[in-house]
């Protein structure tokens, strides 16, 4: 396969030098680098470039929780992610479309990401029927009825002009072979269709696979959505309580089908363990609300492990979070105060926490890229992995009940 950089514009792999007019190029993935599985690379967007692998920090209702746009810029977030169907219903596309676009509404100037909606439309269970048109639900903020086609999904994020969009997809239950069938036919329908109706050519839309925890279902799935040609592409229904064994050997099935000159994108992972684990199986991109959550419970990432800030063993302790860390709240201040702010429930211990967490995955990213370039990621990632403690199988279950719950905010 001829690896060049390639950049997209409207449905056609265009090479570099091959004249399509001026600015019509839109964008673009050069990959650079390979590292015992692991990629390294740049992603090319109208609003900047990104280097990959990369953590998205998730931006649900247009802002991530607490945090400012300059802020996620001095803690290095190079790429965002909003989501359509809170977006589509508070306060709408047309008014966003209005205001300039996403972009100048939220004061972000760098890439953005949207998702479909279909993982928050599908956790409704009860408020939503499916068939081969689209999905019927009713809002959970008033209850009124809505219909997301295909063709909608791609209208409302072409109205938001994210640079990256995603196709309408159906999510199922992991384990359910029988309801996954039915899901792939509908997925792969809505992914052509979605292909169809887009009329944007600046921005990249990709196709998700999907398959729960069966091998051939994925590989048909990966099959079928290369054969669309998206510039870009997505592997969903890994993180909704699926063992990390099974994320694993999914992962290994997938990502040798696609294209390796396209980006690949895994959903609503993101804890510092399954970043190595999933970046050393080929992937690019990564999305979690992890950081922003466990903050709010008052719980920071550092090399060891989480550090419950609750813990009354933390009254009396006057050093940073980490002390190797540059952000805001490692700079200034000390565990103390910090649990103080926690017990106290001040937005500021929220905000700085959930501001050190963000900084902790850019730099453990940033650590990553540097160990694939240089030829020493299995030796970086074994490093890490014997220092770090992760949380309870249990709490992980926990913590995606609570992701189903909340509808991914």
């Amino acid at each position: 396969m001829d690896l060049r950089p390639f950049w997209y514009w409207a449905g056609q792999t265009v090479w570099p030098g091959q004249p399509v007019g001026v600015g019509r190029v839109r964008f673009g993935f050069e990959l650079l680098k390979g590292s015992d599985g692991a990629r390294r690379g740049l992603l090319r967007t109208p609003h900047g470039v990104v280097s990959t692998p990369v953590f998205m920090p998730v931006g649900t209702q247009a802002t991530v929780k607490t945090m400012a746009p300059w802020e996620l810029r001095e803690l290095g977030a190079e790429i965002i992610l909003s989501n359509t169907y809170h977006l589509y219903l508070r306060p709408g596309s047309q008014p966003i479309s209005e205001m300039g676009g996403l972009h100048e509404f939220m004061g972000w100037d760098g890439p953005i990401l949207t998702d479909s909606g279909g993982f928050q439309v599908f956790s409704l269970e009860h408020l939503r029927r499916v068939d081969d048109e689209g999905v019927r639900f009713r809002s959970h903020l008033d209850g009124s009825e809505h219909l997301f086609t295909p063709e909608h999904v791609v209208a409302v994020q072409e109205q938001l002009g994210a640079d990256i969009i995603m196709c309408l997809d159906v999510c199922s239950e992991a384990h359910d072979r029988e309801a996954l069938e039915g899901a792939i036919e509908l997925t792969h329908r809505w992914a052509a269709r979605c292909r169809d109706a887009q009329r944007r050519s600046d921005l990249a839309l990709f196709g998700i696979v999907q398959g729960g925890v069966y091998a051939d279902m994925r590989a048909a799935s990966a099959d079928y959505l290369v054969s669309l040609d998206f510039p870009g592409y997505a592997i969903g229904g890994l993180s909704v309580g699926e063992s990390k064994a099974d994320m694993h050997r999914m992962l290994e099935v997938v990502a040798p089908r696609l294209p390796q000159d396209r980006p690949r994108y895994l959903m609503g992972v993101g804890s510092p363990e399954d970043l190595w684990e999933c970046v050393a199986r080929g992937v690019d991109m990564f999305d979690c609300v992890l950081p922003t959550r466990v903050a709010r419970n008052g719980a920071a990432f550092t090399w060891e492990g989480r550090l419950n800030l609750r813990n009354a063993r933390f009254a009396r302790d006057g050093g940073p979070l980490m002390d190797d860390c540059d952000c805001m709240a490692c700079r200034r201040f000390s565990r103390a105060y910090l649990r103080h702010l926690i017990q106290a429930d001040e937005i500021l211990g929220l905000r700085l926490v959930t501001a050190h967490n963000l900084r902790f995955l850019v730099r453990l990213m940033e650590r990553i890229r540097a160990a694939i370039v240089a030829d020493q990621f299995e030796t970086e990632k074994a490093a890490f992995l014997r220092g770090y403690r992760t949380v309870d199988p249990e709490v992980r279950r926990a913590n995606v009940e609570a992701r189903k719950r909340s509808m991914g905010r």
